[in-house]
């Protein structure tokens, strides 16, 4: 592997984050030029912006029949997402949870989690199945819309007004506005060719799989808008804003980004048998794991935050010790399923009970 490789390799990463930015904030501005609700403007086309890196590089990737990366990229920027910045975001400050992300957002979530496990057993997810994942994804965004018309809340329409009507109409802006759509494309389609082929350059040059690289390096990079949303969220006081970033990301790289993947290639997209065997099943464990996290007093503590964290750096060594086949991988996985993970869940298991006990009580009292 050469300079110039990893050089396109991190100026492709920076591409797709400046790419994903501009995409997101001029066609945010000229749809609420033409009327659209500033509200729908941030359900809709914010959340798919951010999600805009994932879906770039993991086309891309399926289009060049890289199917490992693809499917890394996706498995890995959802567990990234709630174990390294939900983690982040509640080290920062305990992160407030909204009832009806807990009632509908994360069911959802583990829901189609399931579903795209299932839809992977037979070691591909096809055509037809990418249609279906896709098809959710319109179905949520409708959704939203219809939600978001029922929304009374003044203060949250003046934060989007302030956000996304501010700055000079006219032509002038139209058109700054069109160029900022044309270019933020533009850099996520060379930042995802670039970033892609300097993936593949890396792995082979360090002996990796490339779905190892995908779940790791790509996954992380292309959550980098993510992390910066969420994290800033939570130091500004918006937690419920970072939650719900970190939750909606994933439903839309499971629902948009993998349904596209799967949707380019005639023959769908291929999940190789260790992602099938491990890193999809860690995907639906953390999913599942959010709902009696986030049910203990519809919060996230700084404790709960350590402890996606931890879970992330052990997830991640575990990855880079099966890669090398290092010497201490069968005493890391013993000590991982004989202590780690029973401590975890019997600690949950306390947590929501106590949680529960205190509900009966109040209700008595």
């Amino acid at each position: 592997m050469d300079g110039m490789t990893l050089v396109l390799f991190l100026v492709g990463l920076v591409l797709l984050i400046v790419g994903a930015e501009a995409l997101v904030r001029g066609a945010s501005r000229l749809a609420a030029v033409v009327g659209i609700s500033p509200l729908v403007i941030g359900l809709t086309i914010v959340a798919f912006g951010t999600s805009a890196p994932e879906l770039a590089v993991s086309v891309a990737s399926s289009l060049a029949g890289q199917a490992d990366l693809a499917i890394g990229n996706v498995v890995g920027s959802n567990i990234f997402n709630i174990l390294l910045i939900l983690g982040l975001s509640a080290l920062v400050a305990p992160l407030i949870v909204s009832q009806q992300l807990v009632r509908f957002d994360v069911p959802l979530m583990i829901g189609v989690s399931v579903l795209v496990f299932l839809f992977a057993l037979d070691g591909s997810i096809g055509r037809l199945e990418g249609v279906v994942l896709f098809a959710g994804v319109v179905t949520y965004t409708a959704f939203l819309i219809i939600q978001s018309r029922r929304e009374s809340n003044k203060a949250v329409q003046q934060e989007y007004e302030q956000e996304y009507r501010a700055g000079p109409g006219g032509p002038a802006q139209t058109l700054l506005n069109l160029a900022l759509i044309v270019a933020g494309l533009g850099m996520l389609v060379v930042g995802s060719r670039w970033l892609v082929d300097g993936a593949i350059a890396v792995a082979r040059a360090l002996g990796v799989d490339e779905v190892v690289i995908g779940l790791t390096i790509v996954a992380g990079g292309t959550s980098l808008p993510e992390v910066a949303t969420s994290v800033m969220a939570s130091i500004r006081g918006e937690r419920d804003i970072a939650v719900g970033n970190a939750v909606g990301s994933n439903i839309f790289n499971l629902l948009s980004v993998l349904g596209l993947t799967a949707i380019v290639p005639p023959e769908g997209v291929a999940v190789a048998s260790s992602v099938l065997a491990f890193d999809m099943p860690v995907m639906l464990v953390v999913a599942i794991a959010c709902l009696p996290v986030f049910f203990t007093g519809y919060k996230i503590a700084r404790w709960e935050g350590l402890v996606f964290l931890a879970y992330y750096v052990a997830y991640t060594l575990y990855l880079i010790f099966d890669a090398t086949q290092h010497a201490l991988l069968p005493a890391f996985s013993a000590v991982m399923l004989a202590f780690v993970l029973p401590i975890t869940v019997l600690t949950l298991a306390v947590t929501v009970f106590r949680q529960m006990r205190a509900l009966r009580l109040s209700k008595r009292a």
